[in-house]
């Protein structure tokens, strides 16, 4: 009984140690990327576009572009839509605002920024290295798969617009109104803060 302890159930093998440490170190930058969101979107965009010249040149995979295709569809719609969907769920808690009277509750997304951008890009880089294996790259008549895409963009990203008017709200803040909070009127009155 040398193994006496907690210890016995918990023993790591040293290939999951290297894992779990290169997955410490992984979690490490992704999360120091959290604030920076336009260098990670231009980083995203980048890799799209390794990915676009990279089909574009082989001529090929149609159908991995058109999973992406309908992938990033759902994540858009995720993005876009609130947390607690109105037509869906009757709560007694936070709701979304229909009149002006009532009281301002905030936009808070089913599918949040930094998810968005993560598994978009996850995305990317997955559809990229099946480019890479011929199985994949199944003959199709491309036109078809994309007019099927817009199609479907277009039927979806109506309905959505269509649910956002119904439910009056707008997933984006750009144009709303920005409230300077209590510096402004702190420094424009005098100066000194007495709270």
């Amino acid at each position: 009984m040398d193994g006496s302890g907690g210890d016995s159930g918990s023993m790591a093998t040293p290939v999951q140690k290297k894992v779990h440490e290169a997955w410490r170190v992984y979690q490490y930058y992704l999360d120091k990327t959290t604030p920076h969101s336009t260098n990670r979107w231009i980083g995203t965009l980048v890799v799209f576009l390794i990915y676009c010249l990279r089909v574009y040149s082989i001529q090929g995979f149609y159908i991995i572009s058109y999973g992406l295709g309908i992938y990033l569809l759902n994540l858009l719609i995720g993005f876009l839509s609130p947390l607690v969907d109105p037509e869906l769920e009757v709560t007694d808690g936070a709701t979304l605002p229909t009149r002006g009277s009532d009281e301002f509750k905030p936009f808070i997304r089913r599918l949040p920024e930094f998810k968005f951008w993560y598994s978009m890009t996850k995305a990317f880089c997955i559809a990229f290295l099946m480019t890479f294996f011929s199985v994949f790259d199944v003959p199709v008549f491309w036109p078809i798969l994309l007019c099927y895409w817009v199609v479907l963009f277009v039927l979806t990203m109506r309905r959505q617009i269509a649910h956002m008017i119904k439910h009056k709200y707008i997933p984006f803040s750009i144009g709303k109104q920005k409230y300077s909070g209590r510096r402004s009127s702190a420094s424009s009155s005098g100066g000194s803060r007495a709270d």
